[in-house]
């Protein structure tokens, strides 16, 4: 899609006042159009990213018993199996199960003070003893993640014309989720079922999601608007970044959260497997989402909504 842009956070990081402003506005027209766009010279070195995936293969080919000693369901801490988590749910219910396994954590670093709170949002992570190097390696990535996603909410604060902090004051308690997606070859999962997918077609829920992915045939759409589907754009080692609802539902609908799918695997290539790192931040918990009217926003019917409230909503959705 050439409302995809690659945009080099190199010129926003050294440019003038007017060269940002211009780089934001490239910015705020991507999250019109498609919700979607490409960021290069972010500095996350591709060596660590390659140590996260061998260490996450470790474990997704671990004996069912160890994989089954880290089981948790969708919003948790650890493996979430293949059969447990149907994005179809969202648009169809019942759906099938999406084709892929995950190990997914979260931000554990942070008290509220409230025991209920912090079990829900700040929970310990469940780390693999068996792959020691495995929780260094993540938490080292969700440490850079979340400076790069509050470095991108405040150029999104710039393309609103906005205070630079605006998102970023709004974010700096926010949970959030590092999934590790395994997608098995089709090897091992057969000929998907009619609608069935790696990733069911759905939006993301939060606020910002940062997407290391890899090329393949069964990978990325994005939904054009006009009932079909391209593939997104495929740059070497440039990430992936989208837009969520409650960012959505805070620019009025001024900027897109896309439907998106992950294909299912393809019998051109019956023996790929990928393994995306998807980096998904989310408001401050109890941030109450209220839409920007016109002229940022648009016209809207949206009603205020925390965010906890509608993160958990949305978890349950697609739990099956």
């Amino acid at each position: 899609m050439n409302t995809i842009p690659l945009i080099d956070l190199q010129e926003w990081r050294g440019g003038s006042t007017a060269q940002r402003v211009q780089l934001a506005g490239r910015v705020d027209r991507a999250l019109q159009e498609s919700g979607f766009l490409m960021i290069s010279g972010h500095e996350i070195d591709p060596r660590l990213r390659a140590r996260i995936r061998a260490a996450g293969s470790k474990f997704f080919t671990s004996s069912p018993e160890v994989k089954h000693r880290y089981r948790t369901r969708v919003g948790g801490r650890g493996w979430i199996p293949s059969g447990a988590e149907a994005n179809a749910y969202l648009e169809q219910s019942p759906g099938p199960a999406d084709l892929k396994e995950t190990y997914t954590s979260g931000w554990d670093d942070h008290s509220t003070g409230d025991q209920a709170v912090d079990d829900e949002w700040f929970a310990p992570n469940v780390w693999p003893g068996e792959i020691p190097e495995f929780e260094r390696l993540c938490v080292s990535y969700t440490q850079q993640m979340r400076a790069l996603a509050q470095e991108l909410l405040t150029i999104f604060a710039t393309a609103l014309d906005l205070d630079p902090d605006w998102f970023t004051s709004r974010t700096d308690r926010a949970p959030h989720s590092f999934n590790l997606n395994r997608y098995p070859a089709m090897t091992e999962t057969g000929t998907a079922l009619e609608g069935q997918f790696r990733i069911a077609p759905h939006t993301d829920f939060g606020v910002i999601t940062i997407l290391d992915r890899q090329a393949g045939h069964g990978g990325l759409q994005v939904d054009t608007g006009d009932s079909s589907w391209t593939d997104a754009p495929f740059v070497d080692d440039a990430f992936t970044i989208n837009i969520g609802d409650l960012m959505a539902r805070w620019t009025g609908d001024r900027w897109r959260s896309t439907r998106h799918r992950v294909l299912p695997p393809s019998e051109l290539a019956p023996q790929e497997e990928l393994i995306s790192l998807i980096f998904f931040f989310e408001a401050n918990h109890d941030a109450v989402i209220e839409s920007f009217d016109p002229p940022i926003g648009r016209t809207h019917n949206y009603r205020s909504v925390t965010a906890a409230d509608y993160l958990r909503a949305r978890y349950a959705a697609i739990t099956i």
